[in-house]
């Protein structure tokens, strides 16, 4: 007898997870292990990933860790031609390799802001490209993109990163009609989680700052994002494509102070 949790299963899946190494994607990758599935893990660190792929192996399931810059198109083929060949196959797509500071838009040349793009929405446009007829093959399947609040946000010294992200908010609700009904494709964007990059980009007085502007009153931990990543790469999600979950504590706004 089955029950409504068995939906939450992942058993037979085969994911590739972008910037695995650490934060979120070392957060989501060891998730979907946990459900049940294998993953590749890339990053640019090859050690990061190495000892993300052993905590997977500990966990029973199978794991690759690849070195990839998604900003390659070589390295991105390399990634997924390797996921098919050592794990027999592609059902899942977490494209959470990306990110970029604050920016001055006086000063931030028209090259700058391409790389930006490039790095947040090209190359993640490039990865499921590769992906999803891989995914058709298996007769079904999953992409989920990592973008920001930083996409709806109005906030000063964003332009750069904010702009990207909404691009790739966009994209996943478009891309989403492309694909259906074999392949689902959705989006997170998470509100301030409390990765090591924050913590060394603010100051103790900011995080906290930050997390009184938030009506939960903290910051996000890797696991709420990895926890919705597992929800819509499941088939408990089986009905939803084209959406963006908003994992942020309830923010409306900015929740950086100032």
């Amino acid at each position: 007898m089955t029950t409504l949790l068995d939906r939450f299963s992942m058993e037979g899946q085969v994911a590739v997870v972008t910037g695995a190494g650490r934060g979120l994607g070392r957060a989501i990758a060891l998730a979907f292990a946990d459900a049940g599935a294998d993953v590749a893990c890339s990053a640019r660190t090859l050690a990061d990933v190495e000892t993300v792929a052993d905590e997977i192996r500990s966990r029973g399931r199978r794991a690759l860790a690849l070195s990839c810059d998604v900003n390659d198109p070589e390295q991105r083929r390399m990634l997924v031609a390797r996921t098919r060949e050592e794990l027999g196959g592609i059902t899942q797509l977490v494209n959470n390799a990306g990110g970029s500071g604050p920016n001055s838009p006086l000063k931030m040349t028209p090259e700058e802001l391409d790389r930006v793009l490039h790095f947040n929405v090209t190359s993640a446009y490039a990865l499921t490209q590769l992906c999803v007829p891989h995914m058709r093959e298996a007769g079904a399947g999953s992409v989920i993109n990592i973008t920001s609040g930083a996409a709806r946000y109005v906030q000063r010294h964003f332009s750069a990163y904010g702009t990207a992200k909404a691009a790739l908010t966009h994209m996943t609700r478009l891309l989403a009609q492309d694909f259906a009904p074999q392949v689902r494709v959705n989006a997170i964007a998470p509100g301030p989680i409390l990765t090591a990059a924050l913590e060394n980009a603010a100051s103790p007085e900011m995080l906290e700052a930050m997390a009184n502007n938030t009506p939960l009153k903290r910051l996000g931990q890797v696991e709420d994002i990895a926890a919705a990543a597992l929800f819509l790469a499941t088939p408990a999600a089986a009905w939803i494509t084209g959406k963006v979950i908003e994992v942020d504590g309830g923010a409306e706004g900015s929740v950086w102070p100032g």
